[in-house]
């Protein structure tokens, strides 16, 4: 058999063993770095594959590198495990780690014939924590020449819409007091963070089109008759582009600012992840997965550019594209009309439709490997690159 039908029998082969990780990640939902048990199970099917596995790296436990091969083009595919906060693998981290064992135990048979090194790469905390921007300056994608994954969503694109974003953990220190018989002695935490949400409401009649500002409270007091001394939020900050989010972020920062100004109270913010950037696309990686996946009878949504600008979400792995040739495609369930962050993408995720996604996903990114592999310009491409993290630096925003 030739390297693309042997890469489609090991993929089938390991069906059930794929199925059952996927619903067991599902059914087992840990947030980002506290995957612990989502990512043993990763490492156990890579082990036990003949991969060499390091568990536990780039400081995040749950962090993994498997390896095999030693072919020179090297082609990470990545593996996401975490799941929301009360709702679950509402975005389908579940089926991206099933598709992403799924191409690499497809291609460890194949890879020293076609001249490829397999790297899976289990990457913690992608809802926020920059898990993948964490492992790019811990070395983890060190020598990587091309980087893979595949995506749930309700239709199916062969590129997502992608926003920069920063994260901001926030907080005010006023002073309490009775709310009723010494109001006046209290300074009103909760209502710094009133002024500022205010702020940001009429901030964003002045901002671009593909701007977006939200977060949620986390904090805000202890009881009514107390005067709250303080309060806490969760906020993202997204933009087309990092640049343009250097430009925003300011004027964000701006309207906590005056939260803190008009109340008299303190403003703090605590420790935040990495800022994701846009996502920079490989135009041929892209079509070779797109010709392989619709090979297998995935029918593409070509969306008109407005449409997909206003659907786009954020992601690490835009961080990865710009560093390494990389893809990042949407592929489709059925959803019954639920999108991605909603109750009804989580029951979703775990059904047939998920299930052949994983089948689907797992063959379409080892056929696209492959190609990478045996086409001669896009190898030759791809290899006079490599990653180095010597030379990286975590973007800054603020």
């Amino acid at each position: 058999m030739d390297a693309i039908t042997t890469a489609t029998a090991n993929v089938d082969a390991a069906r059930e063993q794929l199925v059952a990780l996927s619903r067991g990640v599902h059914a087992d939902a840990e947030v980002g770095f506290e995957e612990h048990r989502s990512s043993a199970r990763v490492a156990e099917a890579m082990s036990g594959a003949g991969f060499e596995v390091t568990h536990g790296t780039c400081g995040m436990d749950t962090a993994l590198v498997a390896e095999y091969g030693s072919g020179p083009l090297v082609v990470a595919i990545c593996a996401e495990y975490d799941a929301l906060p009360g709702i679950g693998h509402a975005c389908g981290h579940n089926v991206i780690a099933a598709s992403a064992v799924g191409a690499a135990l497809a291609l460890a048979e194949v890879a020293d014939d076609v001249g490829l090194t397999v790297r899976l790469l289990g990457t913690p905390a992608e809802e926020g924590g920059g898990g993948k921007v964490l492992m790019l300056d811990g070395g983890a994608f060190d020598g990587v020449h091309a980087a893979l994954m595949v995506h749930p969503a309700p239709t199916e694109q062969d590129a997502m819409g992608c926003l920069a974003v920063t994260h901001l953990e926030v907080g005010y220190r006023g002073v309490s007091a009775h709310a009723s018989a010494y109001p006046e002695m209290g300074r009103n935490a909760a209502d710094a963070l009133t002024v500022a949400q205010v702020g940001i409401g009429l901030l964003r009649q002045h901002m671009e089109p593909s701007h977006r500002v939200h977060g949620i409270v986390t904090d805000g007091g202890d009881a009514p008759n107390i005067v709250p001394e303080r309060t806490a939020g969760s906020w993202y900050v997204r933009a087309a582009t990092l640049e343009q989010l250097q430009e925003l972020y300011p004027r964000v920062h701006a309207c906590f600012e005056a939260g803190a100004l008009a109340t008299g109270t303190e403003l703090v913010f605590g420790d935040t992840p990495p800022p994701y950037s846009e996502f920079l696309h490989d135009p041929d990686l892209v079509g070779s997965y797109r010709r392989r996946a619709e090979a297998l009878g995935r029918d593409f949504v070509d969306l008109e550019p407005q449409v997909k600008d206003r659907l786009a979400g954020s992601t690490d792995m835009a961080n990865v594209s710009r560093e390494i040739p990389s893809i990042h495609p949407m592929m489709a369930i059925e959803a019954g009309g639920a999108v991605n962050h909603q109750p009804g993408f989580t029951a979703a995720c775990a059904t047939a439709s998920a299930d052949r996604a994983v089948r689907d996903g797992a063959i379409a990114m080892a056929h696209t490997a492959i190609d990478a592999a045996t086409g001669p310009e896009l190898r030759d491409r791809l290899l006079s690159r490599a990653f180095d993290s010597s030379g990286f630096e975590i973007p800054v925003v603020g």
